[in-house]
């Protein structure tokens, strides 16, 4: 999927310099590619916004939520695009299912902003179309045109503000007050806007009235119920905006260089580890220019380096909901989201590290935050098993076990003894009590498996060796199971199973003797040679000379059978018949 990545950056990028166009192909050809991706359908979905196409960004916002119903955004692409279509009762019905995947604060503001939008047309209706009403009904109206940096130098003509009071008394003034070309910047700043974009030629690109722009990777903004009807006045003079506009880049420009400065300083104080001046630079990075939330994410960093794993929780919170309202990089909130997660592992709270951590994914896939968290899914589930070792309930799942045992109910049995496990899986008896079980369901390989793993959990668990003899007898792996019976009686050292491993070895033995009585000494060998144990013992070369040596000298084997890993290997010949004793 290398190329459709390549694509969508490619249309990032067309996006941002607002080639709708262009933007809309490159996403066309990602789509071809990875249909599945749910970002794609989203970041076409907010070009055709900006292109003003409305039923297309509608269609392919519905693709999203289709792909992807547990992503926020694509409830917020939906909701921009009914909003610019002006169905303001569908657009609300979108943003508040959209609320109920994520609470999320960029739903959160374009549901206010379409409810605005609805409720000044309503209101504009039934001002008989005089869409100045709301914006000079407020009383507060001269003082915020006092404070606003664009407005401020008209309210020292008292001439203009008397005429601000008289259209405020009466509305219906205002469309006769335009001629004045300051009125323009009136209204630019009562709705909030900037008026010289009325000015903007046919097909210029701009975005639906009440909207700004966003990032295609980002939930598309809404519209503000301030502009959503804004009427078409006569421009303002081009140089007086040229002019607020230089001053107000100039402002931000200055405030961004201070913001970077103090994140550089953050940023070196990082590397020497003095995480307490990193965090007070990168603070005031945001403080001064809180338009970038790495300023956010690698003050989190320091107060995870620091080990205050709260803080860089409720920082990295802050980020994602910043990053929400500022349309930010969906990578830069996938980072937030991961820190939080390694905050919350470092905690020990691994419930909410596997959530975040999946949260991180949904907004961009990091093979590091991939591997983070199938190493906290692991560790939570062995916490998980840990948690619900209880010895108690494991003898009562046990003892239940039992009783259906006992009234031939063999797979409840097995449920009942799995419990117990579970339980208590330092327990040989639940292991040992489900492989009778098994073998009254005649699953002898579960059955073998389970004495087996009895045996691993205490070697020294003499009825587990019984029961894989009897298991073995079952499957007429006779020889097996003389071995495993012999095993038994080799522990049994209190000699408390004594009469229950003798009856058991001469049953054994009987078979065996039915088996063997009428093969000859060749036949035995190749039936014994089947057995993957006896074929390495016979090819050991010094087992080859001792058995050479017993056939001249008998003694001599009793002597070999001093050591113990010789005796376990003759012993193991005996069974198989290749040693024959009177």
């Amino acid at each position: 999927m290398s190329d459709a990545n390549a694509l969508k950056d490619q249309g990032n990028k067309a996006f941002a310099a607002k080639d709708w166009d262009k933007a809309i192909d490159l996403f066309s050809q990602a789509i071809a590619i990875d249909p599945q991706n749910h970002v794609l359908w989203s970041n076409r979905s907010a070009a055709k916004a900006g292109k003003k196409d409305w039923t297309g960004a509608l269609t392919d916002a519905e693709e999203c939520v289709k792909l992807n119903p547990s992503w926020s955004k694509g409830y917020a692409r939906k909701g921009a695009a009914l909003h610019g279509a002006r169905k303001f009762e569908e657009a609300i019905a979108t943003y508040e299912e959209g609320l109920k995947v994520e609470d999320s604060p960029a739903l959160k503001k374009g549901l206010q902003d379409v409810k605005e939008a609805k409720a000044s047309s309503e209101q504009d209706a039934g001002a008989g179309g005089n869409p100045f009403s709301n914006l000079f009904s407020d009383p507060n109206m001269i003082g915020k045109l006092a404070s606003n940096p664009r407005t401020a130098k008209h309210m020292s003509d008292p001439a203009f503000v008397q005429k601000l009071i008289q259209i405020q008394q009466n509305p219906q003034l205002a469309s006769s007050a335009l001629q004045d070309p300051r009125m323009i910047e009136v209204l630019g700043a009562l709705m909030g806007v900037d008026m010289s974009a009325t000015t903007r030629e046919e097909g210029s690109n701009d975005l639906p009235p009440g909207y700004t722009q966003t990032s295609p990777d980002s939930p598309p903004p809404a519209a503000s119920s301030s502009s959503s009807s804004r009427p078409t006045q006569p421009a303002a003079p081009a140089a007086a905006a040229e002019e607020d506009v230089e001053m107000e880049d100039d402002e931000e420009a200055q405030a961004k260089k201070a913001a970077l400065s103090a994140k550089q300083a953050g940023s070196e104080a990082y590397k020497k580890r003095d995480f307490d001046e990193a965090i007070v630079q990168y603070e005031k990075a945001w403080e001064t220019w809180p338009k970038d939330i790495t300023f956010l994410t690698n003050l989190a960093a320091a107060y995870f380096e620091k080990g205050d794993f709260d803080k860089t929780i409720e920082v990295c919170d802050k980020a994602v909901e910043e990053g929400r309202s500022l349309r930010a990089d969906y990578k830069l909130v996938a980072k937030a989201y991961g820190r939080a997660g390694s905050a919350y592992q470092r905690k020990g709270d691994l419930v909410n590290a596997v959530k975040y951590f999946n949260k991180s994914l949904t907004e961009h896939r990091t093979p590091d935050i991939l591997n983070k968290l199938k190493e906290v899914e692991k560790a939570k589930a062995e916490a998980e098993r840990v948690a619900y070792i209880n010895p108690e309930l494991s003898a009562a799942a046990r003892e239940e076990g039992n009783a259906k045992f006992k009234a031939g109910d063999f797979a409840g049995a097995v449920k009942d003894y799995t419990e117990s496990i579970k339980r208590d899986p330092s327990d040989p008896r639940g292991y040992n009590n489900r492989a009778a079980a098994y073998m009254k369901l005649v699953a002898f390989p579960e059955a073998l498996k389970d004495t087996e793993q009895a045996i691993k959990v205490d070697p020294n668990f003499v009825k587990a060796y019984i029961r894989k003899s009897n298991v073995l007898y079952a499957m007429r792996e006779y020889t097996k199971a003389l071995q495993a019976i012999q095993e038994a009686s080799d522990h049994d050292t209190e000699k408390a199973h004594t009469k229950e491993i003798q009856q058991q070895e001469f049953k054994i033995q009987q078979d065996l003797f039915t088996q063997r009585g009428s093969e000859s000494q060749e036949e035995t060998l190749a039936r014994a040679m089947r057995d993957p144990e006896v074929a390495e013992i016979m090819s050991d070369p010094i087992m080859q000379q001792i058995l050479q040596q017993a056939q001249s000298d008998p003694q001599a084997l009793q002597d070999h059978m001093k050591n113990p890993g010789i005796r376990t290997k003759i012993q193991k010949l005996v069974n198989a018949g290749i040693i024959r004793t009177r």
